[in-house]
């Protein structure tokens, strides 16, 4: 079954908006077995609405649409399908009762504009949505489906996980492959890929198709069977990677390092703190971006600058003067003297250069000291992060957290 997809939106198009919904979409129809032909991004407007729809009428069976659904009068999407489906508005009952009931929890009053976004077209079945006043709608014509449903994404979702989805399954009598993602740490996909060159040459003779999607500190390896075969031989396939890269695997599926490093902490009734200098606080931000993290994380001293390395810190003076900030005796005398003032069992310190100014021919951009004291000690590695400073920020935060997990999981 062939889907396109089209995102409407000029805030799209000049990259005000990060179109994040063709991504999340893609994900999830290729997991129940939909083919997505082509993603497509077009402005707000008529013509470039009705020819988006005619191609997409040629390369696919289903057309999804996002955006332009609001209560405004740039949001054109559903006058123009209705013209283009030979329709008319009507009233939908069931649209303004939704409406009616959002807008009381949120205690305002309706508008007329607002009361209007329940004029639906009469040849379309209402796509329910529970999370806004924006209902979808399901046009059906020889043989082709088009969607039409909102573009903010946590209501698109929503109607694609609890009413789309599963409506695709049943109608389309769709059988979904087995796949798994697994995620990996400390190894860039060039390297990744020849280290399994022997174990990917017989995964795809068996049938199997493997995608490497890299970003900042991270690859994860999108593992998926063919149609047929059962969740027991992909598994096999995985536990013989796991064998090959074991000190790489950090984790399976949407599982976030920070999470996964906090159920450690959690587990063993262990606690943390983070002195963070080039990284300004963002590890803090990870750990504390996890419900719960109250349980294990006690706080973080960013010490930009040096004097506060010295005075909150207890970092020694003259050291900094001898190795410089981002050195190795540096950044250890930050992780203990976090872990002292703030009491817990383990502490991360970061201090690097994450440019683009502030590098030497000896320390260039990108380098990058990372320590962690526990229990049983202090370790420390230095890292080349390379040139781009959010990169180097992100890189740096991850390699932290692997770096903790496997300590927590000696």
């Amino acid at each position: 079954m062939n889907v396109e997809i089209i995102n409407i939106g000029d805030e799209l198009l000049i990259g005000q908006t990060i179109n994040t919904n063709a991504a999340w979409m893609g994900e999830q129809l290729a997991a129940i077995n939909m083919n997505v032909v082509q993603q497509t991004i077009i402005s707000d407007d008529k013509t470039a609405i009705v020819n988006a729809i005619t191609l997409a009428y040629q390369r696919a069976d289903v057309v999804l649409i996002t955006g332009g659904l609001g209560p405004t009068k740039d949001d054109i999407t559903k006058y123009t399908l209705c013209e283009y489906f030979n329709t008319e508005l009507v009233h939908n009952e069931m649209a303004l009762e939704n409406i009616q009931r959002i807008f009381k929890q949120r205690g305002r009053e309706l508008s007329q504009l607002n009361k209007d976004q329940a004029l639906l077209p009469k040849s379309a079945e209402m796509i329910p949505n529970n999370n806004g006043t924006a209902a979808g709608m399901w046009f059906k014509e020889n043989g082709k489906h088009l969607l039409s449903i909102p573009g903010v994404p946590y209501e698109m979702k929503a109607m694609m996980d609890e009413y789309i989805l599963p409506k695709f399954v049943e109608l389309f009598k769709l059988t979904a492959q087995h796949r798994i993602t697994i995620l990996t740490e400390g190894i860039v996909e060039s390297v990744l890929a020849n280290t399994l060159t022997d174990w990917e040459n017989e995964l795809r003779a068996d049938g199997f198709a493997l995608a490497y999607l890299p970003s900042p500190g991270l690859v994860r390896l999108r593992i998926t069977a063919p149609i047929g075969v059962t969740p027991h031989a992909l598994l096999h396939k995985v536990e013989t990677l796991k064998t090959i890269i074991p000190e790489y695997i950090y984790g399976e599926g949407k599982q976030q390092l920070e999470e996964i490093v906090g159920t450690l902490l959690r587990d063993k009734q262990q606690t943390l703190s983070t002195a963070e200098s080039c990284t300004g606080g963002y590890i803090a931000h990870l750990i504390t971006s996890i419900s719960g993290s109250s349980d294990y994380f006690k706080g973080s001293i960013v010490s930009y600058a040096n004097e506060v390395k010295v005075n909150s810190l207890g970092v020694n003076a003259n050291d900094i003067v001898q190795y410089g900030a981002v050195s190795q005796h540096v950044v250890e005398q930050m992780a203990i003297g976090a872990s002292k003032a703030l009491h817990t069992d383990y502490a991360i310190a970061t201090s690097g250069i994450a440019g683009p100014l502030g590098g030497t021919e000896e320390k260039p951009v990108g380098t990058v000291w990372i320590a962690i004291a526990g229990p049983k000690g202090v370790i420390s590695q230095q890292f080349m992060m390379g040139e781009n400073r959010e990169r180097t920020i992100r890189k740096t935060a991850l390699s932290a957290l692997s770096m903790l997990r496997k300590e927590l999981l000696k």
